[in-house]
């Protein structure tokens, strides 16, 4: 079983493409069913610990990996039931059917086990299961001890985590192939419990791929508080904003931490406080520019926000100033630029849309020419050449006030140093991650501040 960092995501259409390449180069449906089935009974069996388990097996591919799984556990000699909805439809499903020497239960008269095993339907479906297999899923889900479900819970849409009808939660998920998006994006997310990858000798590859640890390095013997990055904040009419992010950054690696047109004191010693003057933007030893914590909407604010537009350093642009941009102005500036939208400030942006979350992020990438960081409990962050990375796994805790200023101003300080915003923008959404599980529950944006460095510690 594969964590998941780092891994390929394909979206249904992809990860068929990806099996029928296979089938070209020599593989076929059934020795790709033997494989995954075959993983799937080791991870059953391991977590099982001489439990008996129940195999639920749908009438597609899906449930011919549960028929061989179980037909594997069945000659080791483990306790193993099989339940179905009906015949095997498919010549591969049928083929493992005849592999399975014990009877088979319908679902409505299955006695529950302590090990349960959802392999009724997998990738590509369209619609939700009817209400009386639903119901009897979440019976014997809620009776047994441990829930594993088989590529995807049966009842999520494969390429936009939507519920296509009541899934309950399972402990395990184990993606065959290659993650697929809805392993990651909400709400199909909250109901995989760990999601790890199955190798089926489907060689897959993909411009999407899940955020991964990153790998950092010190500062070099010879470095100064220039060459570490100097991060220029803009503040505005809510001090407080700024002041999150401007410790943030100072707490994230910057070497120079500059706080522009902020009345707070509130602020570490070491962060320079400076009135706001426009031509201060311009001062080339600023690798990193951050406009929105705290801003204000006014007369004001769109002045200091078309100022740093003009100027030429890299830029982050986030909370109020999101409001205030036109994201088709952003193709004209000549540096880098990362746009880091919640919800409501990405749908403000460029619309509301029924697409994926990876979809919408990479299309929003495409059309400003910026780095979108699409926040949430599934961040989704888009270069616009096309990659694009997914993170899994937020800290539901990161859902009080403050937070996302600390993520700019985190995002702000690798911007500063790092030769690739893309980078940039993935680092810091990884170590605002990593940070938020180091303070555990129930934390304040400050709080949150004070584990950056241990967070960056964990990547030296």
């Amino acid at each position: 079983m594969i964590p998941l960092d780092g891994q390929y995501i394909l979206t249904a259409a992809e990860m068929r493409a990806a099996e029928d390449a296979a089938i070209a180069e020599g593989a076929s449906v059934r020795s790709l069913m033997a494989r995954a089935g075959q993983a799937v009974a080791e991870a059953a069996r391991r977590l099982a610990a001489g439990s008996e388990v129940l195999v639920l097996c749908g009438p597609g591919n899906n449930g011919g990996d549960g028929y061989v799984a179980a037909s594997i556990l069945q000659a080791a000699g483990h306790a193993v039931r099989v339940a179905a909805t009906g015949e095997p439809r498919t010549d591969a499903a049928r083929n493992a059917r005849g592999g399975w020497s014990g009877p088979i239960e319908t679902i409505a008269d299955a006695r529950p086990a302590p090990i349960l095993v959802d392999a009724l339907f997998g990738t590509g479906l369209s619609r939700g299961l009817d209400a009386a297999l639903a119901d009897q899923l979440h019976r014997l889900r809620g009776a047994a001890r441990i829930a594993i479900a088989v590529d995807l819970p049966s009842g999520v849409a494969t390429d936009d985590g939507a519920l296509l009808s009541d899934v309950p939660t399972f402990d395990l998920t184990l993606a065959l192939g290659a993650t697929k998006p809805a392993h990651l994006l909400h709400p199909a997310a909250a109901r995989m419990g760990e999601v790890r990858v199955l190798d089926i000798g489907v060689p897959t590859e993909s411009a999407a791929t899940v955020l991964a640890k990153p790998h950092l390095t010190q500062p070099a013997p010879d470095a100064h508080k220039y060459i570490r990055g100097m991060v220029a904040i803009v503040a505005g009419t809510m001090p407080g904003a700024a002041a999150l992010a401007a410790s943030a950054a100072a707490n994230s690696g910057a070497g120079y931490v500059l706080l522009l047109g902020s009345a707070t004191d509130r602020v570490p010693h070491a962060i320079v406080r400076r009135r706001y003057d426009a031509a201060l933007l311009e001062d080339g030893r600023i690798g990193a520019l951050l406009i929105g914590p705290g801003l204000g909407r006014g007369d004001t604010a769109r002045e200091r926000l078309d100022a740093a537009l003009a100027s030429t350093r890299p830029l982050v642009i986030d909370g109020d100033a999101l409001h205030l941009l036109d994201p088709d102005t952003l193709p004209k500036r000549s540096a880098p630029t990362i746009l880091t939208p919640h919800a409501g400030e990405f749908d403000a942006l460029f619309g509301a849309g029924q697409e994926s979350k990876i979809d919408r992020t990479r299309a929003a990438a495409a059309r400003s020419g910026a780095i979108v960081v699409f926040k949430g409990a599934d961040t989704v962050i888009a270069d616009p050449s096309g990659p694009v990375r997914s993170a899994h796994k937020a800290s539901p805790w990161l859902s009080t006030a403050g937070t996302g200023d600390v993520l700019a101003g985190l995002i702000a300080a690798r911007l500063a140093t790092s030769a690739s915003p893309l980078d940039a923008a993935t680092t810091g959404v990884w170590l605002h991650a990593e940070a938020a599980r180091r303070a555990g529950p129930a934390f304040t944006a400050d709080d949150l501040i004070q584990h950056l460095p241990k967070a960056i510690a964990a990547c030296l």
